[in-house]
């Protein structure tokens, strides 16, 4: 019923789109809310409307006051579910359509959202696939179905298959479509990132999601545990990748992974996470990034990280000429930014209240990332605690969240918590359980450290 209830909905929705003459897609700036306004406006484009785009990094007052000023009608992907307030004090309300998988502050007429439908938008929907069951409904029946591989790059990208190896969900019923349509492939194999572009044994090096001691970070122990098992680095004079292994050395490889990690205390959950579901982009060239939806939306990430998410989008768009190329230099420059975040961190320490765990990066890391390497800290931080990074902006300190399942499990929602955290110190936030984010003002980091902690404690112990 819910589910009947949630498509008919997006039906509404494509009905209501396709009144108007134009439409401008506002969107957000990460692989998600990419992909969404890839999808959204290939659905205008096709089906004939004028239309155009524009990203943000967030919905705030002052960018609704220019989406205003446009004019057009407004596709919001990806955001607006939490701006519902300010949409309507701007009068955008009647003439907009919402597909946003955060948190609601309100049902509406206009949008599309799996919370309002009693579904988790942390896991059975993203910003792009939620966009997408309103495409598929835009012009005649079926001419969208191939934007939902490029939407399952958006959920990927958005970490919702990060919990049990596979997307769950309404996201699955998208998936079935992308496999349907000969647009996708689903295979069982090693869940780390790489597999088509990096030799193994630098697969294996810059693996931290699990942490696997010596070999994440240590190129010689990576390529010690591949020559232990007897598997060639080279073929042909040409570096070895992951997709050129054979059944029989991948399940070696894997294995000797699964003994590494048993033999250092890892969970349970965390080495069953190691093997799941990959989707592969048939119609995208065996070797280059765009094959796996995982490095595909690494890909997104690494363009609109630093200001070049029209890059991204022409990538999304089909441009596989200059477009592909700068975004595979933006990859390159991306990963060095990481690793550099990452050995900061190392240097200024991770610092522990009760209940959360904090690094703050000043100006040294960039605050469209800090969030990743928080994520990535947790290969040596206490897997006990959330980590809250902040790292300065323009509107001041801009803080990221990131927990692990198991927290989630017991109870964190940092959403939630960050929400009313920042609203104590005159900020804003929001997000999902596992992972959200915050704007608060410069001088402010320790009152919200301790409302922070003291929210978290008690989602512990609720």
């Amino acid at each position: 019923m819910a589910l009947r209830d949630l498509l008919n909905r997006a039906k509404e929705l494509a009905k209501h789109i396709s009144e108007v003459d134009e439409a401008l897609v506002v969107t957000h700036i990460d692989a998600d809310g990419i992909t969404a306004g890839a999808i959204a406006l290939q659905a205008l484009e096709r089906a004939g409307f004028e239309s155009d785009i524009v990203f943000v990094k967030q919905l705030d007052e002052e960018n609704i006051e220019k989406i205003a000023d446009h004019g057009s009608f407004v596709w919001f992907t990806d955001l607006g579910s939490g701006q519902l307030d300010l949409i309507k004090k701007h009068g955008i309300h009647s003439q907009c359509a919402i597909s946003d998988h955060h948190v609601p502050l309100e049902n509406f007429q206009f949008q599309l959202n799996p919370h309002d439908f009693g579904f988790d938008g942390s896991t059975e929907l993203s910003g792009a696939t939620t966009t997408y069951l309103i495409a598929r409904y835009i012009g005649f029946v079926g001419t969208n179905l191939d934007l939902s591989a490029l939407s399952v790059v958006g959920a990927v990208g958005d970490l919702q298959d990060s919990r049990t190896g596979r997307l769950e969900g309404l996201n699955r019923f998208i998936l079935k479509e992308a496999v349907s349509c000969k647009a996708l492939t689903v295979e069982r194999d090693l869940r780390f990132f790489g597999k088509q572009t990096r030799p193994v044994y630098k697969m294996l090096e810059y693996t931290f999601d699990p942490y696997l001691p010596g070999i994440s970070g240590n190129e010689k122990g990576a390529i010690e545990l591949l020559t232990s098992l007897g598997i060639d680095l080279k073929e042909n004079g040409t570096w070895r990748h992951w997709i050129h292994l054979s059944r029989e050395e991948k399940k070696l490889v894997i294995s000797e992974i699964i003994k590494v990690l048993v033999g250092n205390g890892a969970s349970v959950r965390t080495i069953e996470r190691i093997v799941g579901e990959t989707y592969i982009l048939l119609n995208e060239e065996e070797g280059t990034e765009l094959r796996d939806a995982m490095e595909f939306s690494t890909l997104l990430n690494a363009t609109a990280r630093y200001g070049y998410e029209e890059i991204g989008l022409k990538v999304c768009m089909g441009d596989r000429g200059d477009a592909l190329k700068e975004a595979t230099m933006l990859l390159r420059n991306h990963r060095r930014n990481l690793s550099d975040g990452l050995k900061l961190v190392d240097e200024i320490g991770m610092n522990e209240l009760e209940n959360i765990q904090y690094f703050h990066a000043g100006n040294m890391i960039l605050d469209t990332i800090v969030g990743i390497v928080a994520g990535m800290s947790f290969s040596k931080a206490n897997l006990n605690k959330p980590i809250i990074a902040f790292a300065e902006n323009e509107d001041g300190i801009k803080v990221s969240a990131r927990a692990t399942q198991r927290l989630v499990e017991k109870g964190v929602h940092l959403a939630e918590a960050l929400r009313i955290a920042a609203e104590k110190v005159g900020g804003k936030g929001g997000g999902h359980s596992i992972a959200a984010g915050a704007t608060i003002p410069k001088g402010s980091e320790d009152a919200f450290l301790k409302e922070l902690d003291g929210i978290i404690g008690a989602q512990l112990r609720n």
